[in-house]
């Protein structure tokens, strides 16, 4: 099948990702094995491959591609790994993890995506990926521990559901703050109830919309 974005898609790697140091070589292969163009709507399939966040539906939006490779480096990811994604919107993220890791959950809050993102990634052949409909702030308990989970919108608090659903040495990556200010914060397991705590770069996401909203 002839993939008219393929160029785009290497540029996007080379000129976004790597040229910001990004080197994890199974993460770069993900993002080159996954047609982002196939998770925007078709208005917005021109502009799939731009060093910025998209519409999607919903009010929700897709996530500048850096910023996505930049969580996920964080999280240092094993093969064999089980992931969470809290509001996994279109599930482009979740079709990058599927190239990393063994098994990636998503938990969304709108069901008119969760049920376009399964689609899609049944379409696309992702196979160890599951998508449910639900408030992302209660995790998924049944599916727990994960060796990580990535919180993919801002929360004004660190839910508390999510550090308990982490297997020992899991981590947690998350936007923290309000629609004004907003960090990326890492959370390292090291013991039950302890976390190393790290705050890395500024970032904007889109509120996470919990049971509340």
């Amino acid at each position: 099948m002839t993939d008219d974005f393929y160029e785009a898609r290497i540029n996007m790697i080379d000129r976004q990702i790597k040229n910001r140091k990004i080197d994890d070589s199974e993460i770069l292969e993900a993002f080159k094995a996954v047609p982002r163009h196939e998770f925007v709507p078709e208005e917005y399939q021109n502009l799939a491959y731009a060093d910025r966040p998209l519409p999607i539906g919903n009010n929700q939006t897709i996530s500048q591609p850096y910023i996505i490779a930049a969580m996920l480096v964080r999280l240092d990811l094993d093969d064999d790994a089980k992931v969470l994604e809290v509001g996994s919107g279109c599930g482009y993220v979740l079709a990058i993890l599927s190239q990393i890791v063994a098994q990636v959950y998503g938990i969304e809050r709108q069901s008119a995506l969760v049920e376009r993102s399964q689609r899609r990634v049944n379409q696309l052949g992702y196979d160890n990926v599951e998508i449910k409909y639900g408030d992302g702030k209660l995790g998924w308990a049944e599916k727990s521990p994960f060796d990580a989970i990535i919180v993919s919108a801002a929360t004004s608090d660190v839910p508390e559901k999510l550090l308990d659903q982490l297997r020992l040495d899991g981590r947690m990556i998350l936007p923290l703050g309000n629609s004004f200010s907003q960090q990326l914060v890492l959370y390292h397991k090291k013991a039950d109830d302890k976390f190393d705590r790290e705050k890395l770069e500024p970032v904007r996401f889109v509120p996470l919309v919990d049971g509340k909203s």
